[in-house]
């Protein structure tokens, strides 16, 4: 089994790369975010890989970073969720995104990745809800705290992370700062008193 790989990149495609580590070509199936990450034909670069071996094929997956690579496999425990589906997820949003959606419930974020539906989004926010605080590093005590909203105050929270994403903060300091609103006061509130309770915490 490959584990890492370390060399130099000889060229990229559309969902591949092909690293050139002592003279022997190895490529491997990337999302677009790691594509765009790596930099350009000629250059060093490490990756962490996932090796799929079936009857009839050796496949490898890239990744920039072991956590990547984690959440890779944990979206492939999802029912309907395949190699390409996981790629895609991972190509729409970073781990850190991907944490927070799941915590938050948020359907929406996850099916904007190409070959997502509304069911196989639906089966990924209820399906890792409680896996996801494992892989997200130091990021787990907010992921834990985000997923203490309960199902039934998740639309609130959800509409307080848009709107004040759309007043230009990021979505993951908008998601901290909604869950830290709950936290504080605002569990059961509606989705104005989350912003208003938002915005002080970003105010800080």
């Amino acid at each position: 089994m490959i584990g890492k790989l370390k060399g130099t990149i000889d060229e990229i495609g559309e969902d591949h790369v092909v690293l050139d580590v002592h003279g022997v070509g190895y490529v491997a199936h990337c999302s677009a975010r790691t594509l765009a990450k790596l930099g350009r034909a000629g250059e060093a670069a490490v990756l962490f890989i996932e090796t799929y071996v079936r009857e009839d094929q050796l496949k490898l997956f890239g990744f920039l970073s072991a956590l990547e690579r984690e959440w890779f496999r944990l979206l492939q425990s999802v029912q309907g969720v395949g190699s390409k589906v996981a790629l895609a997820v991972l190509s729409t949003l970073t781990p850190g995104e991907l944490a927070n959606a799941i915590a938050l419930q948020d359907k929406t974020s996850i099916s904007r990745a190409p070959g997502v539906g509304p069911k196989v989004a639906v089966r990924i926010v209820t399906e890792l809800k409680n896996k996801a605080p494992a892989f997200v590093g130091e990021m787990a005590p907010s992921i834990g705290l985000k997923q203490e909203l309960g199902e039934g105050v998740a639309a609130a929270p959800v509409s307080a992370v848009s709107a004040l994403t759309n007043l230009g903060y990021s979505r993951d300091q908008a998601a901290n700062a909604v869950a830290a609103a709950l936290k504080n006061g605002g569990e059961g509130a509606d989705s104005a008193r989350l912003i208003r309770l938002g915005l002080k915490e970003l105010s800080r």
